[in-house]
């Protein structure tokens, strides 16, 4: 198949280099239609060539593209002349959303706690809106600490004054204070030394913990939350920082803490004696969890370690985030892929399927004991909230729970059977297929390291860092078959197709991956790279 489509004579101005990266693999191609699990493009005749799509818009099509109920409730929306620009008013059909999102959130989760929505455009910008949220949270909790360690030291000072209280000795040599000085002037030196401790503590700026290998965006906040170290490097001074995670080392959780946590002072009165109590001060501001990671090569949180993530959180007073902005809406046979393993968030990101590959359109929940209404003056986006994303919004979830959520049944079941093939496909070049991995219909390949191939020209794109552009590449020229390695581990090949994917779709991709380990145990480089002649 030829994917070279013929362009225009006009420079490249719209991201060259990237449009340079994707022809060297074979992968600029333009898709002129889309519809269900397939996209076309334009041969060189004229016809289309149709593509069966495993890529599924990053996690975005579920329901497929161009899904006939989808277009046809936009399609009303725009002919009633729907008011997409009426911010600050009434949006009552946001508030529908947000109330069937709640209905279905509150049946997995079995609780009835509200989860309040702040809705935004993309998955990024609800990672952004959460750790804003987390952030300001933490910002009033030390207000409120302020006033607190305040309150407990005029408190103190009240009872030296009227003689009802001491500093004793243990104290006074605890912090270097003469055992003979007054109590007035014992006080205003343990206040001062005090004051000075927690100023430092009290101006700490926010850390976040976050999974190795998680991907949460490329914003100003969300790419330092993210963890290939390339994304985040070269803003590493605008904004969050974390501390990641290793996804063996649950123990991590408690040697992080150790590490980092900080305490201030409080001044408190025993028995007429003076005395210094410690109290933990909120230096995490958030704890970040995939429930299965996308870009970091599709990998699968245990049970075991999300209950270690919540028990932990809990302990320390750290609000959980849960990125289920790939995994949810149904990908893995449930609205959130996390309380498959019993993991309960503070935050939910949605976004993706949520808006039915037609709108842009996320949200982020955050529950009632979280929430601070003080948010809703300080953030805002132009385009979010509107009419025609929140009314096609509802169409997915009404799609998704038809037939008593027939779709959440039919992506396991598709799952199931994308998976076994995926797997005898392992079973047969165990040289070639080091692992399958994923849940649902979110699933991933991993190709063992082709670095020591006895082909130079394996060899060189193994180096490459574009191993899986390749791989894909030829997947799409030899097979009609769109697919994407992830983005931080490039030998993982990801397979999200909508719920529309078909027998015949599985047989195909089989067969590409057949081939595909065929050339790499023969070490037929030039067929790889597209190079071969003929």
């Amino acid at each position: 198949m030829d994917t070279k489509n013929s362009a225009p004579d006009e420079p490249e101005l719209a991201e060259p280099y990237l449009r340079e990266v994707l022809g060297t693999a074979g992968l600029a191609v333009e898709y002129v239609r889309a519809e269900g699990n397939t996209l076309y493009l334009r041969g060189e005749d004229g016809g289309e060539i149709p593509i069966a799509d495993f890529a599924g818009g990053y996690g975005s099509v579920l329901l497929g593209h161009n899904h006939p109920d989808i277009v046809q409730c936009a399609r009303e929306l725009l002919d009633a002349g729907t008011p997409v620009h009426a911010q600050f008013s009434r949006h009552p059909y946001a508030n529908r959303l947000a109330a069937e999102l709640n209905r279905i959130v509150h049946r997995e989760l079995g609780t009835d706690e509200p989860y309040y929505a702040i809705f935004a455009n993309t998955g990024a910008e609800a990672v952004e809106a959460a750790v804003k949220h987390a952030e300001m949270d933490r910002v009033m909790r030390i207000a409120a600490l302020r006033e607190e360690l305040e309150h407990r030291a005029g408190a103190v000072r009240a009872a030296v004054a009227a003689g009802d209280a001491t500093v004793p000795d243990r104290v006074r040599r605890r912090f270097g204070i003469s055992t003979t000085e007054p109590v007035s002037a014992a006080l205003d030196e343990l206040a001062g030394h005090l004051t000075r401790e927690n100023a430092a503590q009290l101006e700490r700026p926010p850390l976040f913990l976050a999974l190795e290998g998680g991907f949460h965006g490329k914003l100003g906040a969300s790419v330092q939350l993210t963890h290939n170290e390339h994304y985040r490097s070269p803003f590493r001074g605008l904004a969050a920082q974390a501390r990641f995670v290793p996804w063996d080392r649950p123990e991590a959780l408690k040697e992080i803490h150790a590490r980092e946590r900080g305490v201030v002072f409080a001044l408190t009165l025993s028995d007429g004696h003076v005395d210094v109590e410690e109290v933990e001060f909120p230096v995490f501001c958030a704890f970040l969890v995939e429930p299965v990671q996308g870009e970091g090569g599709i990998h699968v949180l245990t049970a075991g370690f999300a209950d270690a993530i919540q028990r932990f959180c809990e302990e320390i007073g750290c609000p959980v985030v849960i990125d289920e902005i790939q995994s949810g809406m149904g990908r893995t046979g449930t609205l959130l892929a996390s309380s498959q393993v019993g993991l309960r968030g503070d935050y939910y990101t949605l976004a993706k399927t949520l808006g039915g590959g037609i709108a842009k359109t996320s949200v982020m929940l955050v529950r009632q004991a979280r929430y601070r209404r003080e948010f809703e003056i300080v953030h805002s986006s132009t385009f979010a909230k509107d009419s025609f994303s929140c009314t096609v919004a509802l169409k997915v979830l009404e799609l998704l729970e038809a037939d008593g959520g027939a779709a959440y049944l039919r992506a396991g079941e598709r799952g199931a059977a994308l998976r076994s093939m995926l797997e005898s496909v392992r079973a047969a070049f165990p040289d070639q297929v080091k692992e399958v991995r994923g849940k649902g219909l979110m699933l991933g390949l991993e190709f063992h390291d082709q670095s020591g191939s006895a082909s130079a020209t394996i060899r060189g794109l193994a180096e490459s860092g574009l191993f899986g552009y390749f791989l894909a590449g030829h997947l799409l020229r030899e097979h009609r078959v769109r697919t994407f390695p992830t983005a931080s581990a490039v030998n993982t090949l990801r397979f999200e197709p909508s719920l529309e994917l078909s027998d015949d779709e599985i047989a195909l991709l089989d067969a590409g991956l057949r081939d595909l380990c065929r050339l790499l145990r023969d070490g037929d480089g030039e067929r790889l790279a597209g190079t071969a002649a003929g």
